[in-house]
C-alpha cells in the first residue's frame, strides 16, 4: 500500500476513534481546553509523551495487554488534531466579522 493511502486510512481511523471516544467520555477534551484553556491540552499532550518516551526505552511493555506504542502515537496525533480544532475556534472568535 502506497503513503499516501496509508495515511488517508490511518486518518480515517483517528476519526473513527475520535468520535467513539467524543460519544464516551462527552467532549472532556473541548471542556478541559474551555475551562483550563492550552495547558490543559499540553497536559493531555505531554502524559502521552511520558507514555511513548516509557514505551520506547522499555520494549517489553509494548504488548497488547496495555495501550502499546502505536495507540500511544494515534491518541497523540488526536490529541494535537483537537488542539487545533480549540485553536481554530478561538481565532474565529477574534475575527472582526
Amino acid at each position: 500500500m502506497n503513503n499516501l493511502i496509508f495515511h488517508k486510512n490511518l486518518c480515517d481511523e483517528l476519526n473513527k476513534t475520535y468520535e467513539q471516544k467524543d460519544k464516551r467520555y462527552g467532549s472532556s477534551f473541548s471542556h478541559s481546553y474551555k475551562k483550563y484553556g492550552k495547558i490543559s491540552a499540553l497536559t493531555r499532550m505531554s502524559d502521552k509523551w511520558n507514555r511513548l518516551e516509557n514505551l520506547m526505552l522499555n520494549p517489553e511493555l509494548n504488548n497488547d495487554k496495555t495501550e502499546s506504542l502505536i495507540d500511544t502515537l494515534k491518541d497523540l496525533a488526536n490529541y494535537a488534531l483537537m488542539t487545533v480544532i480549540e485553536l481554530e475556534e478561538e481565532r474565529k472568535k477574534e475575527l472582526p466579522f
